[in-house]
């Protein structure tokens, strides 16, 4: 059954949209970001905007004018006709509207799609059809994100994982013909790859909190140029030399309130990128943040002397997943790097430092809480 034929109706295809429409919402519907497609009591369109001539590829005079289904010939995702099979005008009177739902436009395009049943009393005829339509590729790449990070997690999981296990069953089904030291090995070992399943979990936690919102910083008087002495003693003492840290402090900075932990965590993951992925000097700078950064506030940056980041690369350094030309590790550190520096209200950017290699600058801005103003 075609929708809306069961009255003859005049033609629109002139009009954008009825008198009731844009004058009356104080809005244009072509400034509206999803798809908008308006039909009348007898089922002709009236209303047709932009985002839905860009979504159907369908102009908006051959759509204006035309019964719905013709003009939005949707299918399930099973094939059948939708408006054949919802019936909105002749179904049952107490139906307010259509949930959003994938469906399928003309070709096999994916898109979502939910209605709005606008009539003038509950049970009443229907007045206006109001169909919004919004295209699948934002949805599509959430889910194409979600799913490389489950990938990723199960991935970084396993291999510690079944250390874990390997080494434990062994100690524990042969424990007395192992020497003191092959147990301490293997303790060390088990101790390690505990450490990496942890620092995984800690990591999605922070994405978790990233993406809802809900990173909560705890502000304190940060002394930077301390905790930037405190992250190259432990580089040191794990074994890299003195002369490989080279840091520029200038005095009087300015006082900075902030997360301290999470400022531990920015800092010692700028290090180790710089360390295990860059070559040469690693330069730490600690200053008040210049005049041509147009922000107050302190700012530090790390850059090395090796190959550097890629120009196509750079918009996408700060992307979940990113690890540039070598592997390892989850992908995951800068964008919890980026996050934390913008929940403090903060920027940061990565470019080419003076001896060719990455550089990565960040700027707290600088004050104490509003609550103790």
């Amino acid at each position: 059954m075609a929708v809306g034929t069961s009255r003859p109706a005049e033609t629109h295809g002139a009009l954008l949209c009825q008198s009731d429409g844009p004058d009356a919402l104080g809005i244009d519907p072509d400034d509206l970001p999803d798809g908008l497609v308006v039909a009348d009591e007898t089922g002709r369109v009236i209303c047709f905007n932009n985002a839905a001539v860009r979504i159907t590829t369908v102009s908006k005079a051959d759509a204006l004018g035309l019964p719905l289904d013709r003009a939005l010939p949707l299918e399930d995702l099973k094939g059948r006709r939708w408006w054949t099979l919802t019936d909105p005008y002749g179904g049952l009177a107490t139906r307010v509207g259509q949930p959003e739902r994938n469906l399928l436009l003309p070709g096999g395009r994916e898109v979502l799609v939910s209605a709005r049943y606008v009539r003038e009393c509950p049970t009443g005829p229907i007045r206006r059809l109001v169909i919004s339509l919004r295209g699948t590729e934002a949805r599509r790449r959430t889910e194409r994100s979600h799913a490389e990070l489950i990938a990723t997690v199960a991935h970084e999981l396993r291999s510690p994982l079944t250390s874990v296990k390997g080494f434990t069953a062994t100690l524990l089904a042969k424990w007395e013909r192992f020497t003191d030291d092959q147990k301490r090995l293997m303790l060390e070992t088990v101790d390690a790859d505990a450490n990496r399943v942890t620092r995984l979990i800690a990591e999605l936690l922070d994405i978790s909190r990233i993406d809802s919102g809900r990173l909560e910083v705890r502000r304190q008087p940060v002394d930077v140029a301390a905790a930037v002495g405190r992250h190259i003693q432990a580089h040191i003492a794990s074994g890299q030399s003195p002369d490989r840290f080279l840091v520029r402090i200038q005095r009087q900075l300015p006082d900075l309130w902030a997360d301290p932990d999470k400022i531990d965590q920015v800092l010692g993951n700028l290090l180790e990128n710089a360390v295990r992925h860059g070559e040469g000097t690693v330069t730490i700078e600690v200053a008040p943040a210049s005049a041509k950064d147009d922000e107050k506030g302190t700012a530090v940056t790390v850059s090395d002397e090796g190959p550097g980041i890629p120009e196509e690369s750079m918009g996408r350094v700060f992307t979940r997943f990113w690890r540039g030309s070598k592997r390892g590790g989850t992908g995951l550190g800068l964008y919890i790097v980026k996050g934390i520096v913008e929940a403090h209200g903060g920027t940061i950017t990565v470019g080419r430092g003076p001896g060719g290699g990455a550089e990565f600058r960040f700027i707290l801005p600088v004050g104490a809480p509003a609550y103790l103003a």
